[in-house]
């Protein structure tokens, strides 16, 4: 049996060098054509230009009456009635005004309309209630997009709006980015299956279950290597396997020092090694390499130390590998509601909910940071980046966090 490491033959990294070297491997994959009308959440991989001018004609902006503004406050005669999507057509003269609906394209001669609540209609006879300039109440020829117009940008991730979008422009497939395909490897021979019986002292497996719902909200298709012992040859067969079948590995647990922490060797064996340990908490093993050029994140066995990893390292890297143009979190200043105390060695992340009060940030601690305990991050909309120090943070001080799920209001 291997004698347990004293000390990691792996420097310590900062966050941003880690940040840095993973992003610099993290390209974006290759596009496909898709489904415009069914493509929510995917990247565009080039840009999108109007075919042609929305509205085509102009048109009516509301329920009232087209005529001529010229005309000033002269009562009109009411010759018709033109709707959206009718085909009657009318051609209005001096002093004449027709029923117009909201969206019915203005009929010829008239240049303006009127809202009916600035009108009365009595006898066929139509009666202003202020006087019109051309142009009042019609959306003109191109007015929501022009012909050759830039509507949609490439590394854009599209939305219920950019859906829509494409809709109105009649634009029914598009060129995205292909998602990553993400092979997640469970690994210790404490580890058992959620629904299988768990031996004393063994531990469920949450970890793959977790980061594989993590890596569907990122925007890629997880598949699932299972659960591989503590084997040096197992753990190979499986690594090797998920490589053919995916273009990011992550593997949980077997990061650290222990004579059963196989990864790291492993993947310095098949690949080039980046970094293995991180200044950073929770997550410090968290390892990085590549082999054959695709990208393989080693996480931490502790289910807070793999998730939190996940989101600060390895999901930017799956958005920039769809080609998303804004990979990273948002990041914001919030208010601390507790007191907050460092660690005395390592940044630390510290999970957080985050609320609007009076027109501040509010950060709210989840309770204990335990990497171990998943209820850490029950709720938790945000990571607090907490320097490292002696020094504990009083409430009301402010520190930078990073908004991981939507923003709580005022309640």
């Amino acid at each position: 049996m291997p004698a347990m490491l004293r000390e990691s033959p792996y420097p310590m990294v900062s966050i941003a060098e880690a940040t840095a070297m993973i992003m610099a491997h993290a390209q974006p994959l290759g596009s496909e054509e898709v489904d415009a009308l069914t493509a929510i959440g995917r990247v565009l991989a080039t840009d999108i230009r109007s075919p042609e001018d929305i509205p085509d004609v102009p048109k009516s902006a509301m329920d009232g009456y087209a005529l001529r503004a010229g005309d000033g406050l002269t009562p009109r005669r009411v010759v018709g009635e033109l709707t959206a999507g009718g085909t009657l057509t009318v051609a209005l003269g001096p002093n004449e005004a027709t029923r117009i609906m909201t969206g019915a394209p203005l009929p010829p001669g008239a240049d303006a309309m009127i809202p009916v609540e600035l009108t009365e209609e009595r006898e066929g006879m139509l009666y202003l209630k202020r006087e019109l300039k051309p142009g009042d109440y019609v959306h003109v020829v191109g007015q929501d997009i022009a012909r050759d117009q830039l509507a949609l940008t490439a590394g854009t991730t599209l939305g219920a709006a950019e859906i829509g979008i494409l809709a109105t422009l009649g634009i029914t497939r598009i060129s995205a980015y292909r998602r990553p395909r993400v092979a997640v490897l469970a690994t210790g021979d404490e580890v058992v299956e959620p629904n299988e019986v768990r031996p004393g002292g063994a531990v469920r497996d949450s970890n793959r279950y977790a980061l594989m719902a993590a890596i569907c909200e990122a925007g890629g298709e997880p598949v699932s290597l299972g659960i591989a012992r503590d084997d040096l040859e197992v753990q190979r067969q499986a690594i090797l396997r998920g490589l053919e079948q995916a273009d990011v590995l992550i593997t949980s647990g077997g990061v650290s020092m222990g004579t059963r922490d196989l990864i790291k060797p492993l993947l310095a064996e098949l690949g080039t090694v980046y970094f293995g340990r991180i200044a950073f908490k929770p997550g410090k093993p968290t390892t990085f390499a590549t082999i054959a050029g695709k990208l393989v994140f080693g996480l931490p066995g502790f289910p807070v130390s793999s998730l939190v990893s996940f989101e600060v390292f390895v999901r930017p890297a799956l958005r920039a590998l769809q080609g998303d143009a804004t990979p990273f979190r948002p990041r914001i200043e919030v208010v601390l509601a507790d007191p907050i105390r460092p660690s005395p060695d390592r940044p630390e992340y510290q999970r957080i909910i985050v609320r609007y009060r009076e027109g501040r940030m509010v950060a709210t601690t989840t309770g204990s940071q335990s990497s171990s305990r998943l209820l850490s991050l029950r709720g938790a909309n945000g990571l607090l980046l907490v320097p490292a120090g002696e020094t504990i943070y009083p409430a009301g001080s402010v520190l930078p966090a990073i908004l991981t799920g939507p923003l709580i209001g005022e309640g």
